[in-house]
């Protein structure tokens, strides 16, 4: 009488179907990574355009002399974002005779990440008073 061997292990069948299973799942996975490292780090160049934003436009309403135009750029090194800003004063309210006159303040913040460019806009409005009136 033969003796049946008894086998134990998998069949080369079964190797090859489980490790594409297995090399599907890690490439939706990694997929998925990418797609979030890369949507978290434009969300952190937003939080970070609006807070020197906000900076920028405090300083210009601060600044009394500031009329017409001006622009800069951030420092990379130190903000750690690629970019500059542009504002624009326009008066907004202006009596005639009455010292005191209302200007608005526009701000854009622009900033580079890749090969686009975005931009934010602030307003800001402040009361000057003109020299000369009473």
């Amino acid at each position: 009488m033969k003796r049946q061997r008894l086998r134990r292990g998998f069949t080369l069948l079964e190797v090859l179907v489980a490790t594409t299973i297995m090399a599907i799942a890690v490439v939706t996975l990694l997929s998925a990574l990418t797609t979030s490292l890369r949507n978290a780090g434009t969300v952190s160049d937003s939080d970070k355009a609006s807070m020197l934003a906000k900076q920028t436009m405090d300083t210009l309403l601060a600044e009394p002399a500031l009329a017409g135009a001006a622009q800069g750029q951030f420092r990379p090194d130190v903000t750690g974002l690629n970019g500059g800003w542009r504002a624009r004063v326009e008066p907004f309210d202006a009596q005639p005779n009455v010292r005191a006159r209302v200007e608005r303040i526009v701000l854009e913040v622009w900033w580079e990440r890749g090969f686009s460019r975005r931009t934010l806009q602030l307003e800001g409005f402040r009361r000057t008073v003109t020299p000369g009136l009473q």
